[in-house]
């Protein structure tokens, strides 16, 4: 088939968008944390745009999405984007160059590694999280997106992830989670104030992620039609739908917030990734409010019952909502827009087949990540010392100051 302008265009246009959701997440997470730790959040994300960048080319496509070896990864065809060039694949997106595609999914890596960093920020060692970070690229993220996308096993079973639901944000958040299991809570966890010290940057940047949101959904039609703007439309309203709810639910237990609109709408955003070119538009609206109801109540168990200190509450709402947005795939799913029926339209074998794939991918997240940060933290050491993380992150990891003043 032909190059399409139109599709090739669409395409690289949304990875742009994908790759703007990077910063996003620096500045939603950097404005989250105290003063001290701002730029050390903001260098996390930073950071990771670079080396996935650079590791992505390297060999992270070729592990995702190259020939198939026994349902589990691909083999080194693609190696240093070897048979890689400007006319298209003949697996993937076959109106676009196949260099468009490889970059498209690579703006997907890096901000799945980026999410992660949220659980952590205040206390893990710099170092130590790049070196996780290439470790988690090669042996977690890669497998999983060739069990889904890449013609793995999970993708012969049947189980559907339209953009990342399972391979981004299931894989990410119950990563998350086993990290912070290893590390511990902050000094001072649930016994001083650890307030947002910007909240205005939060906004900006979940205005930025809700933005860069349309080509990481709606750009997963791979071309520029109808699925595309379908797609499109139910990002949308998932996302309002959402941060409605999340206010609402705000106000009912003290004042709405700004900081929980953000929150709720990423919530939402994350909950209809996985569906969002499987369903009716109007199903994003009880996907989005399903979403914020879960993640805000989740978030509260978390930290006031179980106690643990998930910072920004990467497991909460990207976890959470990722793991509920991949099970409503099998709920709403309808033949008329993406080719197959979920439960409402009469089929139950979807809802199974999205559970195994949930259920798979977290059992491998959580141990696969567990063992990779015990493995840094014996060789490197995971954490800061206690002085460090007193000083903040800022000054003792990367000798710099945000703001003008005492850091506090």
């Amino acid at each position: 088939m032909p190059i399409s302008a139109g599709d090739t265009a669409w395409i690289l246009v949304s990875t742009a968008l994908v790759m703007l959701m990077t910063p996003g997440v620096a500045l939603f997470y950097g404005g989250m944390v105290r003063q001290k730790n701002v730029l050390s959040t903001i260098m996390m994300s930073f950071a990771i745009l670079a080396l996935v960048g650079v590791l992505w080319v390297l060999f992270g496509y070729s592990f995702g999405f190259g020939p198939d070896l026994g349902g589990f990864i691909g083999n080194l065809d693609f190696l240093g984007l070897n048979n890689v060039g400007p006319e298209p694949s003949g697996s993937y997106a076959s109106t676009v160059p196949h260099l468009a595609f490889m970059m498209f999914q690579g703006m997907f890596a890096i901000i799945t590694v980026a999410l992660i960093s949220g659980a952590v920020v205040e206390r893990i060692k710099f170092s130590s999280l790049l070196f996780f970070s290439a470790l988690w690229l090669a042996l977690i993220y890669a497998p999983v997106a060739h069990w889904v996308w890449g013609g793995g096993w999970l993708s012969e079973l049947g189980v559907l992830d339209f953009a990342g639901g399972i391979v981004v944000h299931v894989n990410a958040g119950v990563s998350a989670l086993a990290l912070v299991m290893l590390l511990g809570s902050r000094n001072g966890f649930l016994k001083e104030p650890m307030e947002p010290h910007n909240i205005p940057m939060v906004v900006i940047g979940a205005a930025l992620l809700w933005f860069g949101w349309f080509g990481f959904n709606a750009g997963s039609a791979l071309a520029a039609d109808g699925l595309a703007a379908s797609a499109f439309v139910a990002t949308n309203t998932s996302a309002a739908a959402a941060a409605l709810t999340w206010i609402l639910l705000g106000w009912r237990h003290r004042r709405p917030t700004i900081l929980g609109a953000a929150t709720g709408a990423i919530a939402g955003l994350a909950a209809v990734t996985p569906a969002a070119g499987f369903i009716a538009p109007i199903a994003a609206i009880p996907i989005g409010v399903v979403a914020a109801a879960i993640c805000y109540y989740a978030m509260l168990f978390m930290k006031s019952r179980l106690g643990f200190d998930d910072s920004l509450d990467v497991f909460a709402v990207h976890g959470i909502g990722g793991i509920w947005g991949s099970l409503a795939l099998g709920i709403f799913a309808t033949a008329s827009i993406g080719g197959v029926d979920g439960l409402i339209s009469g089929s139950f074998s979807q809802l199974g087949n999205q559970f195994i794939g949930v259920a798979a991918v977290a059992a491998f997240a959580f141990v696969g990540s567990w063992l990779l940060g015990k493995l840094v933290d014996t060789t490197t050491g995971l954490r800061v010392r206690d002085m460090e993380e007193t000083v903040g992150l800022d000054i003792s990891q990367h000798g710099e100051r945000a703001y003008g003043g005492l850091v506090r």
